[in-house]
């Protein structure tokens, strides 16, 4: 459950960048969800592969 955790707190920190950048047009905050995206992007794959590995080794 700690990755969960992991994933729910990297979208929560990118809350306020959204607002900034859909709300007021502000570029930087548009770069900085990129790299938070991105980041969730490799944390899913993480994932995917940790959950797959333990499916087969039952």
């Amino acid at each position: 459950m700690n990755r969960f955790a992991e994933v729910r707190d990297l979208i929560m920190s990118l809350e306020g960048d959204f607002s900034k950048f859909y709300d007021k047009s502000n570029k930087a905050a548009g770069t900085r969800v990129r790299k938070g995206m991105q980041e969730l992007k490799n944390l899913a794959q993480e994932i995917r592969m940790e959950v797959q590995n333990m499916k087969n080794e039952d």
